[in-house]
């Protein structure tokens, strides 16, 4: 059986670069990944239920851009700040503010600016990646007849009252983080990631605030009762039951299939397909029509490609490859039923842990900007870490945060 270190979703060099959702761990890694999704609700329902055995940690997902990563260079010992071709062949990394010159330009040249010159101060051992929340456009916003500071890196406006110890700190601050990962190794290249950052041993100086992501139950509110609990594990057994149902060794020649969907072809993937629904707002109620439909979404998808190529010789490639799939998927109906109906309950069990954590009141306060004013939200989502293996999933309310993405009003649309 596949350990669940090595179930990560990371890419292949175990850089953090990508989280996926929880319930689709079972079409990335098949019963493996669907055996590790059962086991990670299980813990986060003991962790919630207060037990001290629980083996998971958790991280609050905070909607920052971009994403960052600060540290030292250890082929010279020179400190850097750089994007996500850090750790790249040729890796871009920006240890002057001339090598920022060079490569960025406009409100990301200003930023890399200001995070190169404080975050020198912090002594990073090692390299940290992090989201950046603000450096110089902290606003002063009144909201329901409060008066904040408030900031939005991306879809999500973080607010602190003026008057608060937080926003007075922010205030302060040039700049903003919530730094969520570590790498180290001897070379950029070779360089292994572990969710969680212990910033206890960072410098902290006042122009910079910081944050290591951990979920913190500061009232104590996070707590299932019995019947919250009850509820959760009722779940946790039609899920097992469900998950008992799926054919192994199908599902594993259908993730085949899905792997081989790849260049034009990428669309026509289940994951493509699902996302179109979550996009449209639409929740998978009934697994048997979604699964069918799924056949139908595929014959669109290549289709699509059919009709683009303009030869008889092209059309007839993509005519072969549209009949080879349709046919080959048809195979998976009734056990992608089962996969979905599996993937539902998991989405069930998770939107309880959800609502849970969402009760207790975060650092920030959390809006979105709409046409007509701020509106309440939530954050973006949480990140559950294994602390045995490492490996980590995003617990996300994906109707709530796509339909923010789609509604609300972005910083870039400012």
């Amino acid at each position: 059986m596949i350990k669940f270190s090595e179930l990560l979703t990371e890419d292949k060099g175990g850089k953090n670069l990508h989280l996926e959702h929880l319930e689709d761990e079972i079409i990335n890694y098949g019963v493996d990944g669907g055996r590790a999704a059962i086991n990670f609700l299980q813990s986060l329902r003991d962790m919630l239920a207060g037990s001290s055995r629980s083996s998971v940690n958790m991280t609050v997902k905070w909607d920052g851009a971009p994403a960052i990563f600060a540290g030292v260079d250890p082929s010279d010992g020179k400190f850097f700040v750089a994007k996500k071709s850090v750790f790249n062949v040729s890796p871009k990394l920006y240890k002057t503010n001339k090598e920022i010159d060079d490569d960025l330009s406009g409100n990301l040249n200003s930023k890399f600016k200001v995070a190169l010159a404080e975050f020198s101060k912090l002594g990073i051992k090692g390299v940290l990646q992090g989201d950046l929340m603000f450096t110089d456009d902290i606003e002063k916003t009144k909201i329901e007849g409060v008066v904040y500071y408030t900031f939005q890196p991306n879809t999500i406006v973080y607010a602190v009252p003026v008057d608060s110890d937080l926003g007075k700190v922010m205030n302060r601050a040039k700049i903003g983080v919530v730094w969520h990962t570590t790498y180290t190794g001897k070379e950029l290249q070779d360089m292994k990631a572990s969710f969680g950052v212990n910033i206890s041993g960072l410098n902290k100086p006042s122009s910079v605030w910081m944050d290591d992501a951990t979920y913190k139950d500061v009232s104590g509110r996070a707590t299932f009762t019995e019947k919250e609990k009850d509820a959760v594990t009722k779940i946790l057994s039609q899920t097992g039951s469900t998950f008992q149902r799926i054919n192994a060794p199908l599902l594993k020649k259908f993730i085949n299939l899905q792997e081989s969907l790849k260049g034009v072809l990428v669309s026509a993937s289940l994951k493509t397909y699902n996302n179109s629904k979550v996009r449209a707002g639409e929740i998978i109620k009934n697994p048997k029509q979604h699964a069918q439909g799924y056949l139908k979404w595929v014959e669109m998808s290549i289709q699509k490609q059919i009709d683009k190529v303009k030869s008889d010789k092209g059309k007839e490639k993509y005519i072969k490859i549209q009949k080879e799939y349709l046919r080959e998927f048809g195979k998976h109906t009734n056990n992608l039923t089962q996969v979905l109906t599996f993937q539902n309950l998991l989405v069930d069990a998770k939107m309880q842990i959800i609502k849970k954590l969402n009760s207790v009141k975060g650092l920030t306060d959390t809006f979105i900007k709409t046409d007509n004013g701020f509106k309440v939200t939530n954050p973006e989502g949480y990140v559950a870490i294994d602390r045995v293996s490492g490996g980590a999933v995003k617990l996300v309310d994906r109707m709530e945060f796509s339909f923010n993405n789609f509604t609300a009003i972005k910083a870039w649309d400012k």
